[in-house]
């Protein structure tokens, strides 16, 4: 049976894009060879219309863990190359979660701390180059952590240079460690905010929800939710592929069971 063909709008709508986008997405090797009419116009089958797809729902930013293995993962299922397509989608899945708990272990690493657990511990308080070295980040880092508003750090009357005690180092480490996980200033900004009006408890929700007043233009403003999403996302892809596969699997089936004339 002779397959299904399209124009380039249909592929269009089917991924819910301009047309030019899937010219862009074919001239960037993310669409298999698609052949043209004598007069030049493209021809697509649904092939074209799962890999438009696909690409689409892997080609979004954020990239948590690199955005190199999702172009790759894409250029290999509009090669047909299923196998490793599938093996590079959970590549990327792993490095979703990977991030997620990474996330998920400094808003612990913070909870433990806003409950009184002592992580950082100083018989005199410290100048700013000891205390830049004691939490293995720079002197400017903490310089902009105190400007942003989430360090508040005593200075000494005699001379006006930065003392760093227990509470200022402990409170840097959160910090640091938050800023690592991958979560925004402005987040950390919520959060350190909601614990210095006496809130110990949900400062994950602090980290995770801009108030409807503040403009929450990063990822990282919320990046938990943003993760989750993320997962989501990837797992979708792996479904995505299955489908392609499975589809292909039975086209070659009927192709094998079709009858044959005779030579």
């Amino acid at each position: 049976m002779t397959p299904q063909t399209y124009r380039t709008s249909d592929v269009a709508a089917a991924a819910g894009v301009h047309p030019n986008t899937v010219r862009r997405y074919e001239a960037w090797g993310l669409l298999s060879s698609i052949p043209r009419t004598p007069s030049g116009y493209r021809i697509f089958t649904q092939d074209h219309i799962d890999q438009m797809c696909l690409a689409r729902q892997a080609l979004q930013w954020p990239y948590p863990g690199g955005k190199e293995p999702v172009l790759e993962l894409v250029r290999q299922a509009a090669q047909g190359a299923f196998g490793r397509a599938m093996e590079l989608s959970h590549q990327v899945l792993a490095n979703v979660r990977a991030e997620r708990a990474s996330a998920e272990a400094a808003v612990t690493f913070l909870e433990k701390w806003a409950t009184g657990q002592p992580i950082a511990d100083t018989a005199e308080p410290m100048r700013i180059g000891h205390a830049a070295q004691t939490l293995r980040v720079t002197t400017d880092q903490l310089r902009n952590w105190d400007r942003n508003g989430l360090l508040d750090v005593p200075r000494d009357p005699r001379n006006g240079y930065r003392l760093y005690g227990a509470t200022e180092l402990g409170r840097a480490r959160v910090i640091h460690v938050l800023c690592q996980a991958g979560y925004s200033v402005m987040a950390i900004l919520r959060m350190v905010l909601a614990l210095d009006t006496g809130q110990e408890s949900d400062l994950r929700a602090a980290l995770d929800s801009p108030p409807p007043e503040e403009d929450a233009g990063n990822v990282a403003d919320r990046w938990l939710s943003t993760l989750a999403v993320e997962e989501q996302r990837a797992l979708d892809v792996i479904a995505m592929l299955q489908a392609s596969i499975a589809r292909s699997s039975r086209e070659s089936l009927d192709d094998d069971n079709a009858p044959h004339s005779d030579p």
